[in-house]
């Protein structure tokens, strides 16, 4: 059977009939000579062979028309990743390798969609990368600039043009005349302001430590503030330290400020104690200060000074107080007295001023004789209401 296979896929091929056509391929020789029962079996094995051989071409054909039309999208530029499919038909259209080519234009929509779908998917994951890198391009240029921005606050701040207690508008101008202040305008994130604003605050933190810091130098130096101690008598102690190197300008400015402070309430404390100890002691303040030092000597008040020429200040300043309060109290008893003469002059013009009063009111009730005219009329009218009196009721029944 086996050497008849050649002939009848000849005839197979040359026909390609079902077996009812078997007619056809009859006046041949060698099919004449086949069995009867074997001649269906080898044409249904001829026809099952070439649908197998059409069905391996077909896939060969649409693997290749597949590859050949993605290798034609990927060389049209004009096609992106937004691009739709109706577009692409009609580029695909004016494209000369597709259109040139029989059988990309033979080939299956279906088949040429899914083509396409996947090169849009392949463009679309090409811009979402390409997306993802300029973000993270931006974010390090942004990171750059801003460290760049940190640092030129950094050598503000080792000039002493910067320090906890710098405000923005003082040092705008000096700020924005840098390029790296001009390089972060209009990036994301944190601006050029809010850098400054966590810088200052950074240092402000840094203030209690400092303190400390300030504190050993001056106790190892034994100086203490003083009223009068000056800020530049104070930063040349500190400033003989190394410690002082890593220290803020600003947060020295604030460590001087509030110990001067304490020590003006510690002296006016003293100096309220003291005062109270001159009342209480009834102290004539028109004595001198040699006359009433030997009473004071011994008080715990007096011994709480440092040196004696505060506690002279303190009674020359007590000695004022005491004057000007007397002279307030010479002048209001003064104006007491004026205010009573005043009110006793007041008093006796309102008693003349009622007197003639009652008097004019007293002229004004006394009777106005009545006029002739007058009296005539009274009498008329009198008599008229006598006549209605006694006129009779009149009844309607």
């Amino acid at each position: 059977m086996n050497e008849y296979c050649p002939v009848c896929c000849k005839v197979a091929i040359g026909f390609k009939q079902k077996w009812r056509l078997e007619i056809n391929i009859a006046v041949f020789h060698i099919w004449q000579n086949v069995v009867d029962s074997d001649r269906r079996d080898i044409y249904e094995d001829v026809m099952f062979s070439l649908a197998k051989r059409e069905k391996e071409e077909a896939k060969v054909l649409k693997k290749r028309n597949m590859k050949k039309l993605a290798e034609v999208l990927e060389c049209m530029t004009k096609i992106n990743y937004d691009t739709t499919w109706s577009e692409a038909q009609v580029l695909l259209l004016e494209n000369n390798s597709f259109k040139n080519d029989v059988n990309l234009l033979a080939m299956d929509k279906e088949d040429a969609l899914i083509v396409f779908e996947e090169h849009i998917r392949v463009l679309e994951k090409e811009q979402m990368e390409e997306k993802e890198r300029e973000k993270r391009r931006l974010k390090r240029q942004c990171r750059k600039n801003r460290d760049q921005f940190l640092a030129l606050l950094d050598h503000l701040h080792e000039e002493g043009k910067l320090t906890s207690m710098s405000l923005w508008v003082e040092l705008y101008p000096i700020i924005s005349a840098d390029i790296r202040f001009s390089a972060m305008l209009g990036q994301a994130g944190s601006t050029p302001l809010d850098l400054f604003k966590f810088y200052v605050e950074d240092l402000k933190s840094r203030f209690h430590d400092e303190k400390k810091i300030i504190k050993e130098i001056l106790r190892e130096k034994i100086f203490e503030v003083k009223v009068d101690t000056t800020f530049d008598q104070f930063a040349t102690v500190i400033c003989e330290d190394k410690r002082s190197a890593t220290l803020d300008a600003g947060n020295v400015k604030l460590t001087f400020n509030s110990f001067l402070e304490k020590e003006t309430k510690r002296l006016k404390k003293l100096e309220l104690n003291f005062k109270n100890l001159l009342r209480e002691l009834n102290v004539d303040f028109e004595l001198s200060w040699t006359e009433i030092k030997p009473k004071l000597e011994n008080e715990k008040e007096f011994l709480a000074f440092d040196n004696e020429l505060e506690i002279m200040k303190v009674y020359k300043d007590f000695q004022h107080e005491m004057e000007e309060s007397c002279s307030h109290h010479h002048s209001r008893s003064k104006k007491s007295k004026k205010k009573k003469s005043k009110k006793y002059k007041s008093s006796s013009t309102s008693d003349s001023d009622s007197e003639k009063h009652k008097k004019s009111k007293h002229k004004s009730k006394s009777p106005t004789p009545y006029s002739e005219e007058s009296g005539e009329e009274y009498r008329k009218k009198k008599s008229k209401k006598k006549h209605k009196r006694k006129s009779p009721s009149v009844s309607y029944y």
